[in-house]
């Protein structure tokens, strides 16, 4: 009987996030956490064993990605170019970024709040992407004030701005491109 009790568990798990996934795509991060168990056929209680909140159900959908970006980063760092490099994480971050309606305001606040289960995702992507930011600072490639906080809120305005318009990827590149001038030395230097 505990075999069939843990299978159930898992397979419920995963209609959960199957739902979540789909409802967020649609509606954004603040989809009904009912209807996604409804869409899940469990009911609201079995959601919430599985993810007790919102930011838990968010972090089991998006862990993967956040690890996945901070491996990148740690293949960038070996780039001859590292402000290139730090270009590349971020264009792929905030691309990445506007897969769900609400993401980019769901991980700064994550980031605010060290209790949320979303935190240590986050944080761990921003520490990465902060040591690409230090190399290329370091090359003498990106301005020496910007700090991986700003980066990050960078990429979440990048973000945050593609969600408004009727094709997000292209627009988060063309904001990306244009923002790109400002973060390199010869911008500030000129200003």
């Amino acid at each position: 009987m505990a075999g069939t009790v843990r299978v159930d568990a898992r397979r419920n798990h995963d209609l959960l996030l199957a739902a979540a996934r789909e409802a967020f795509a649609a509606h954004g991060t603040d989809a009904s956490l009912r209807d996604i168990a409804r869409q899940a056929g469990v009911g609201i209680g079995t959601l919430y064993r599985h993810f007790p909140t919102r930011e838990a159900l968010l972090e089991a959908l998006l862990r993967s990605r956040f690890d996945a970006l901070r491996d990148r980063a740690g293949e960038l760092s070996a780039a001859a170019a590292p402000g290139e490099a730090l270009l590349e994480w971020l264009s792929e971050l905030a691309a990445g970024s506007v897969t769900y309606r609400g993401l980019p305001e769901s991980v700064m606040a994550a980031l605010r709040d060290e209790q949320s289960q979303l935190h240590a995702s986050c944080a761990g992507m921003r520490a990465a992407g902060g040591r690409l930011l230090e190399r290329a600072q370091e090359a003498g490639e990106v301005r020496g004030d910007v700090t991986a906080a700003q980066l990050l809120a960078l990429a979440a305005g990048l973000a945050w701005a593609g969600e408004q318009s009727a094709d997000p990827q292209d627009m988060v590149r063309n904001l990306l491109s244009i923002a790109a001038h400002g973060l390199t030395r010869t911008a500030a230097a000129a200003t």
